[in-house]
């Protein structure tokens, strides 16, 4: 009969380390205040709100079209159909829907509040549509810059649960100043070459 595994290392070492085992709690307010703007309602904007307020953000649902956004509402997220003037550092808004006709729009607005970071969803491939639909509205070229895309982490998702996972994991990276990836490998693996040499 298999038995689980005894952990040998010690938690105090490491506070993530305790939370994930469950020996400790995750300390008040450590994630700061967080909130996610899903901005047009499609099936990755339901992953991202829902998942999302798993990781502690306040999610917000922003579908401009009125009729779009009535049926949105069964969600259980509040629903706005024009971007909050009142957005600030903690809020990260991201476009699920790069075809809409009201991408520039609403990238304009969402630029000209504090939000900590906005980004498109789409193919790195080709040139985002935004930056024409920005440009067209006059949005200098230093605002446009700031948009991200693509966004997320490369996992190869392909479904609206794996999108929003993968934009959800990059969100984290960025606000934790971490690159993603699989950089614990090289860390791992840089550790047990010195283990092996004897250096410490």
């Amino acid at each position: 009969m298999a038995h689980m595994s005894t952990h040998t290392h010690h938690d105090d070492e490491d506070p993530a380390c305790a939370v994930a085992h469950g020996t400790a709690s995750p300390a008040a307010g450590s994630a700061g205040e967080r909130t996610l703007v899903a901005v047009f309602a499609s099936p990755v904007a339901g992953y991202l709100l829902r998942y999302g307020a798993d990781l502690g953000f306040r999610g917000l649902l922003l579908e401009p079209d009125q009729a779009r956004a009535a049926g949105a509402a069964i969600t259980g997220f509040p629903v706005a159909t024009a971007v909050p003037d009142d957005l600030d550092d903690s809020a990260d808004v991201v476009i699920t829907d790069h075809h809409r006709s009201e991408l520039g729009p609403v990238l304009r607005d969402a630029l000209g509040t504090k939000a900590r970071w906005i980004g498109v969803m789409g193919n790195p491939r080709h040139v985002g549509p935004h930056v024409a639909a920005l440009t067209g509205l006059g949005v200098p070229d230093a605002e446009i810059a700031r948009v991200h895309r693509p966004i997320g982490l490369n996992i190869g998702s392909r479904t609206p649960p794996e999108i929003a996972i993968a934009a959800l994991a990059g969100l984290l990276a960025d606000r934790n100043g971490r690159p993603g990836g699989f950089e614990f490998q090289a860390a791992a693996r840089r550790l047990a070459r010195r283990a092996r040499s004897g250096k410490h």
